[in-house]
């Protein structure tokens, strides 16, 4: 089972249901007549993987216990004690989450009867069924087992057994889910944190004894596993360690041409190729790859004759390929999943640029943490979808703690955001087609917009989506396909822990998506508008990146709008007037305007500048995606300003550093992470370095027209 972390969603859980019946309701006195447990594996109940023992108290068996439980002395006389039976219970449980409905009452008794027998008892890190229905429906009339069965139509059986009420349990959590998503709680730890706020809950449960749940037992030991990583590979992308250009040969070829060739070049693979692209750039689907260690195997197994055979009836096709902007963990990750040690490197269009080789590799470690990429791309469901999703926020801290540059590990959240998206529009096609839907009616790429498609995300992210399609009218049967792809999509990334987008920028909404043609009208319709108010979140388009599908379509859109609007002044204008103005937390003596104790760095300062970043690139053809990029671009046309442009490039890498940080924390705390950042937090140097890149934004408004209108 996986290690649960403050960030696996509650949809991924790995747990254990567990329920006691006892001689009593007082946990100081009362002993343990039977024990059950149910595993909850990926969020799925798992029935058949169940643990039931009947225990003889050694004590008798009250009268009014026995009405409840229907458990006697006689059910009891041949059963083992508990010290014979705790053995099989602790490693069932093993460091497992333990889930169960007045959970504090059960742990209170196993833990006695531990102390008892003078066994190993260590406090597990639970969560409470009452309470979080508590905390979902605060007002219901009562929050009793059958209660809660009834209001969430969930079945009841065998009540009153152990493992009949487990199972119950099970299923009141699993319904709880959904009504705990739609209150902001997702993860673990946040349904800790909302429970642990219930204090006169908590409060009265101890003094009857009962035992407080813990969230931190085994945590620590979890995210241990991320303290310290090799940070080189989330530095770096495979462009920059790849062998370039794409060594090829042609399918007809012999195996000893190949031989000679590695000899010659000094190469461990080549990518055998139809003749007739044998010089030109191939595509990676008409590509096979043949190894040194290929050619060697043939040798073995057929003698040197194997080198006069022809080359095609050796190479590996499918070749396995990365792209060349991928960074290198998710190369490592690749490799050790599919236990080769040589890959294709793609352009965006497909085809080979280079070639990587475990030798390229071999002094990159990374360690665990590079299964996160291909976790999620080979997640075929929700859960396990959130299971590698819930290791990012871990890979952040471990790579702030390297002191990587909070920039560099905005555009690594970006990538698995954009790999999170991609696999989740998988997941998606194969619902779909499950449900007879069928394949694609055409040819369409899934984006990401906003901070995804910069390269700048944060840990506090919702959806921006956008879907093009090859052909289709809106409202026909191609966009009704796409319709139902758009909101599985959005479902999907709901579920994993990326909220609904509370603007509607997703898919799933028929003004984020459309054919090339539909796209083509929109964009037109957009350029000339003549109110602000008409473009809000017009702007993020600009920030498109295909993350799935036939990517060309995306890239090709994303360059005609860029195309459309330049040279169009006023349309550029008009988004700088949509955007707003930042909000001033500094005071008149520079000291920060807070609300309850933090101030929004999003609202204040980072907003702003990627907006202007985004404006400037638009209105003067700067076509890039990254804010920096945009600004770097802006200064290099002279249009003045240099002094300006470099403070908020500075400015910025100092916005996504504090409120990185402090999100990390929020998410260590149990808290769900946001853009506000606690300013007593900051060491007197923060606080400086924050005082100046908010005095970069001050005059953000003016800057920008000035250079809006500069040629």
């Amino acid at each position: 089972m996986a290690s649960v972390t403050n960030a696996t969603p509650l949809i991924a859980l790995d747990a254990v249901v567990i329920d006691t019946e006892t001689t009593g309701l007082d946990p100081r006195k009362a002993r343990v007549i039977e024990v059950a447990a149910i595993r909850i594996v990926a969020g799925r109940i798992e029935s058949a993987q169940s643990v039931r023992r009947l225990i003889n108290p050694q004590e008798p068996i009250p009268p009014a216990s026995t009405a409840i439980h229907g458990i006697d002395a006689d059910a009891v006389a041949s059963a083992p004690d508990f010290a014979q039976v705790w053995p099989d219970i602790s490693a069932f449980l093993g460091s497992s989450v333990v889930i169960g409905h007045t959970v504090g009452f059960d742990l209170a008794v196993l833990q006695r009867e531990c102390e008892r027998a003078g066994l190993h008892w260590k406090r597990p890190r639970a969560l409470d069924t009452q309470h979080l229905a508590q905390v979902v429906e605060p007002r219901l009339g009562g929050y009793s087992l059958e209660q809660l069965a009834q209001w969430l139509g969930v079945a009841v059986e065998g009540r009153h057994s152990a493992l009949g009420d487990a199972l119950t349990t099970a299923r009141i959590f699993e319904a709880l889910i959904p009504k705990l998503r739609e209150g902001g709680i997702r993860t673990f730890a946040e349904a800790w944190q909302a429970c642990r706020a219930l204090t006169d809950v908590m409060d009265k449960q101890h003094r009857a004894g009962w035992v407080t749940p813990d969230m931190r037992s085994d945590l620590a030991a979890a995210e241990r596993s991320f303290a310290r990583i090799d940070s080189y590979p989330y530095r770096h992308r495979v462009c920059e360690v790849m062998s370039k250009p794409p060594r090829v040969i042609s399918e007809s070829a012999t195996l000893g041409d190949a031989l000679t060739k590695m000899i010659g070049e000094k190469i461990s693979s080549l990518f055998v190729v139809p003749s007739e692209y044998a010089s030109v750039s191939v595509a990676a689907s008409e590509a096979a790859i043949i190894t040194e260690r290929d050619i060697l195997r043939a040798i073995a197994a057929e003698g040197e004759g194997a080198l006069n055979r022809v080359l095609a009836q050796f190479a590996s096709k499918p070749l396995a390929v990365i792209p060349a902007e991928a960074f290198v963990y998710r190369a490592i990750g690749r490799m050790s999943r599919l236990k080769i040690r040589h890959l294709g490197v793609t352009d965006e269009a497909g085809n080979l640029v280079g070639a990587l080789s475990a030798r390229d590799l071999l002094r990159l470690r990374a360690g665990e943490a590079v299964s996160l990429g291909d976790e999620i791309d080979q997640a075929m469901d929700a859960g396990a979808l959130g299971r590698a999703w819930a290791k990012l926020p871990h890979v952040a801290a471990s790579l702030m703690a390297e002191s990587v540059p909070a920039r560099e590990i905005a555009a690594i959240i970006s990538r698995e955001l954009g790999a999170l998206t991609r696999q989740a529009a998988v997941i998606a096609e194969a619902r779909m087609q499950d449900a007879g839907l069928g394949a694609p009616p055409c040819a369409y790429a899934m984006t990401v917009l906003g901070s995804g498609g910069r390269g700048e995300s944060l840990l506090a992210m919702d959806q921006d989506n956008a879907l093009v399609f090859e052909r289709g009218e809106a409202g026909g049967p191609e966009d009704q396909w796409f319709a139902t792809l758009g909101q599985h999509v959005a479902d999907i990334l709901n579920d994993v822990g990326v909220p609904y987008c509370k603007g509607g920028v997703m898919a799933s909404n028929a003004q984020w998506r459309g054919s090339v043609a539909t796209w083509h009208q929109r964009i037109s319709e957009w350029i000339g508008r003549s109110r602000p108010q008409d473009l809000l979140a017009v702007d993020i388009f600009f920030d498109m990146r295909g993350v799935h599908g036939a990517l060309s379509l995306a890239d090709a859109l994303w360059r005609y709008g860029f195309e459309a609007a330049n040279g169009r002044v006023e349309f550029a204008k008009l988004l700088a007037d949509a955007s707003g103005s930042v909000d001033n937390v500094l005071g008149l003596f520079g000291g920060f305007r807070t609300s309850h104790g933090r101030v929004d760095l999003k609202r204040a300062g980072l907003f702003g500048i990627v907006s202007t970043a985004r404006v400037l690139a638009i209105r003067h053809h700067v076509v890039e995606r990254a804010t920096p990029s945009r600004l770097l671009g802006v200064r290099a046309l002279n249009l003045g300003g240099d002094a300006d442009i470099d403070a908020l490039i500075e400015a910025h890498a100092t916005f996504l550093e504090f409120i990185l940080s402090q999100q990390l924390d929020d998410i260590h705390q149990g808290r769900a992470p946001a853009n506000t950042v606690a300013v007593k937090r900051l060491s007197a140097r923060d606080r400086e370095r924050l005082q100046t890149a908010l005095q970069a934004v001050k005059h953000l408004d003016e800057f920008t027209r000035q250079l809006l209108f500069r040629h």
